[in-house]
C-alpha cells in the first residue's frame, strides 16, 4: 500500500508539472488534493492493529500453568508428649492444607517431646542423612540449632510478611538471632499460678498480689499431713524459677546471648524466697520438688491449694477440678506487681532440606499460624494462640466467654520476661540447675550457690563472647 501511494503521488506531480508547462489554468489546482480521497488506504495498517495485539493479550494466560509448583513431599517432626490429642489435630490440619495445596504432601513424624524431636533431627544430620523440612522444637534451642547449621534463616522465605507483626512480642523474643528470623512461634505457653478460689473464699483470702501475700496465703491454707498451701515443681527448675527472679526485679538472662545474672542480689533474694516458703512458712514440701507430672492432679483433687505450672495444663485441670479455678501471673515481690515467662516451641525449617521443600514448608507454616487456625488450636489444646488477632475470632470469643481462665492466661503475657536462652545453652543451663537445686536442698546457701553458678557459667560462655 505504501508503494502504491508513493507512485500515485509521483504521477500526480508529473501531471501537474505537465499542465503547468502547457499553460493550464491555475483554477484546476484542486486536483492536487486528490490524494485525500485515498486516505482510507493510508489507514489500513490501523485496521490490522487488533490482529497484531491478540498474541500479546493472550500471553499471561498462556504462561499461567508454568507458575504452579511441582509436586513435593515434606516431613514435619512434631512432639506429642502432652494431654491434648495433638496428633489427631495436626492430621486434620494437614488434610485441610493438602486440599488447598494438592501439589504438596505433608508427612508428620510424631515424637515424645521437644527434646526427642531435637535429638532425632540432630542424629539424622550428624549421620549424613537428609533432615525433615520442618520441625517443632523449643524456642530456647535457637542458638544451638543455628550454630550447628541445622536450621535455616527464614527472611528470604518470609519477605516482608506483615503477619509477623501480629505475633505477641513476648513470643517473638526467641525468634531472632544476629538480626535474622529463624523460628515462628507455635504451641506456646506461660507459667501461671493456679489457685483454688473456693479454698481462698472459705479462708477469707483474696488472690495474692505480692510475695508476702502469697506466702501468707500458702501458710494459711496448709493443713498438716493432708493439704499443702502450694506446690512449686523444681525437678526442671529454671522455667518455673524465672518468674520469681523477674518478680524480684532481675531476670536471670539479659538482652545479650552471652549474659547471665545468676549472682545478682535480686536473683539470690528470689532463690531465698523459694526456700523460705518451706523453711520459714512450712507451706510446701522442702527441697527439690519432683512433682511436675503430679502437681495438676494434686491441685484438682484438693491436695494443694495452689500450684505453679504451665498454661498448657489448663484444660486438664478444668476437666478434673470440681471447684472454681483461678489463674494468674505470679505475684512479684512488691505489691501490685506480677511476673511470668513464656515457653513452648517454634516452627523451624531445616537448612539441609532442598529449596523446593523449604518453600513448601513455609507455605505450611503460614497455613498453621493463620489467625483463625491458631485460635482453633488454642481452643482445642489450651495453648495460648501466638497471634493477637486470633482473639478476635468468633470461635475464640465464644471459648473465652465459657473459659475466662484462658483469657487470664493470655493476659499474663503482659508481664512476661525473656525465657532462659543463651549460647552454649545445654551446659549453662545444667550449671544453673545444679546449683539452684543445691540451694533448694540446703546443701549450699542461696548466695554461695549463685556465686558458683555465675563463675562456671561465665567460663562456659567466654568462648562465645
Amino acid at each position: 500500500m505504501r508503494t502504491s501511494k508513493i507512485y500515485l503521488i509521483v504521477v500526480t506531480l508529473l501531471l501537474i508539472g505537465l499542465l503547468a508547462a502547457c499553460g493550464g489554468d491555475t483554477a484546476e489546482a484542486p486536483a492536487v488534493e486528490e490524494p485525500a480521497a485515498e486516505e482510507p488506504a493510508a489507514e489500513e495498517p490501523v485496521a490490522e492493529e487488533p490482529v497484531a495485539e491478540e498474541p500479546v493479550a493472550e500471553e499471561p494466560v498462556a504462561e499461567e500453568p508454568a507458575e504452579e509448583m511441582a509436586p513435593v513431599t515434606i516431613e514435619i517432626f512434631y512432639p506429642v508428649a502432652v494431654d491434648a490429642p495433638i496428633a489427631a489435630i495436626l492430621d486434620g490440619y494437614i488434610a485441610d492444607f493438602e486440599a488447598e495445596n494438592p501439589n504438596i504432601t505433608v508427612e508428620p513424624v510424631f515424637s515424645g517431646g521437644y527434646g526427642d524431636v531435637k535429638t532425632a533431627i540432630q542424629t539424622t544430620v550428624e549421620g549424613g542423612g537428609q533432615p525433615p523440612a520442618l520441625g517443632l522444637m523449643l524456642a530456647t534451642d535457637l542458638y544451638d540449632l543455628a550454630n550447628a547449621g541445622i536450621i535455616a534463616p527464614l527472611d528470604d522465605l518470609a519477605g516482608d510478611a506483615a503477619f509477623l507483626d501480629d505475633f505477641f512480642p513476648a513470643f517473638m523474643e526467641n525468634s531472632y538471632y544476629d538480626g535474622d528470623l529463624w523460628g515462628i512461634p507455635f504451641q506456646r505457653s506461660v507459667v501461671l499460678l493456679y489457685y483454688n478460689k473456693d479454698m481462698f473464699a472459705e479462708a477469707g483470702l483474696d488472690a495474692p498480689t505480692s510475695w508476702d501475700e502469697l506466702a501468707a496465703a500458702a501458710q494459711a491454707l496448709t493443713v498438716s499431713d493432708t493439704q499443702w498451701g502450694i506446690q512449686w515443681p523444681s525437678g526442671w527448675p529454671y522455667w518455673l524459677f524465672q518468674p520469681l527472679a523477674i518478680g524480684a526485679g532481675q531476670n536471670i538472662v539479659g538482652e545479650s546471648d552471652t549474659e547471665v545474672f545468676f549472682n545478682d542480689p535480686k536473683v539470690i533474694e528470689a532463690v531465698q524466697f523459694y526456700i523460705d516458703l518451706s523453711a520459714e512458712y512450712g507451706a510446701m514440701p522442702a527441697g527439690v520438688q519432683g512433682v511436675w507430672g503430679t502437681a495438676p492432679t494434686d491441685f484438682a483433687s484438693g491436695q494443694t491449694a495452689m500450684i505453679v505450672h504451665s498454661s498448657g495444663s489448663l484444660p486438664g485441670i478444668l476437666e478434673q477440678a470440681d471447684f472454681e479455678v483461678g489463674v494468674m501471673a505470679l505475684p512479684g515481690k512488691e505489691a501490685g506487681t506480677y511476673a511470668t515467662v513464656v515457653g513452648g516451641g517454634n516452627l523451624y525449617i531445616m537448612d539441609g532440606a532442598p529449596q523446593e521443600q523449604k518453600e513448601a514448608a513455609w507455605k505450611f507454616i503460614e497455613f498453621l499460624t493463620d489467625a483463625d487456625r491458631a485460635a482453633d488450636f488454642s481452643v482445642q489444646t489450651g495453648y495460648i494462640a501466638a497471634r493477637q488477632s486470633s482473639y478476635e475470632s468468633e470461635a475464640m470469643q465464644a471459648y473465652l466467654a465459657e473459659t475466662p481462665q484462658a483469657a487470664a492466661a493470655r493476659d499474663a503475657l503482659q508481664y512476661a520476661g525473656r525465657e532462659f536462652s543463651v549460647q552454649n545453652l545445654g551446659e549453662v543451663r545444667n550449671i544453673f540447675h545444679d546449683y539452684l537445686q543445691r540451694a533448694y536442698n540446703g546443701e549450699m546457701s542461696a548466695a554461695d550457690a549463685m556465686a558458683a553458678a555465675q563463675e562456671e557459667a561465665d567460663a562456659a560462655l567466654d568462648a562465645f563472647r
